[in-house]
């Protein structure tokens, strides 16, 4: 079984990932590094090929990891709106969707010009709060888990999904 994290950009999914792969000695992965990877950066996809080729290229990737056993998945913030991407990840996985407030993620991608859904927009709070809106439904209704991050360090959120996932395999 595979622990897949998501959650908007900025909640701690890689942090949070690299954390439990360290704890577990499972391998760790993370969508958007296997994509900057091989095709460059995410800012340069959605520029040059707009962001319906960067979504096939999520799939893309999904369908390489989804088979594998044992891994840590860290997932990029809109790839779980695909159905698809979702059905082939649970086929063997578990989806924990990390949850922050607004102000927690504001924080943590004001600074980050890479983001290029939030990249010169000259609104990044309203953007993010209506990504936040959009997103929101789609993680809770596909999560197997839920689990709040406000005030938690990476290493007591990476506990916290540790514990409900050996209550599924309990």
């Amino acid at each position: 079984m595979n622990i897949i994290l998501c959650g908007m950009m900025g909640v701690g999914k890689s942090t949070v990932g690299m954390k439990i792969a360290e704890l577990t000695g499972r391998r760790w992965v993370d969508t958007d590094i296997i994509i900057t990877t091989r095709y460059g950066r995410i800012s340069d996809i959605f520029e040059y090929y707009g962001e319906a080729h960067f979504r096939a290229l999520e799939t893309e990737i999904v369908q390489e990891i989804a088979p594998q056993d044992g891994l840590v998945v860290s997932t990029g913030g809109g790839l779980v709106l695909n159905y698809e991407n979702n059905r082939l990840l649970k086929k063997n996985g578990k989806l924990f969707f990390l949850r922050a407030s607004f102000e927690t993620l504001l924080k943590r991608v004001r600074a980050d010009e890479t983001r290029p859904l939030l990249k010169d927009t000259g609104r990044t709070a309203e953007r993010l709060n209506e990504l936040l809106l959009q997103r929101t439904p789609v993680y809770e209704m596909t999560a197997d888990h839920i689990v709040d991050t406000d005030g938690l360090s990476p290493e007591e959120v990476a506990a916290r999904i540790l514990a409900l996932a050996a209550e599924e395999t309990a």
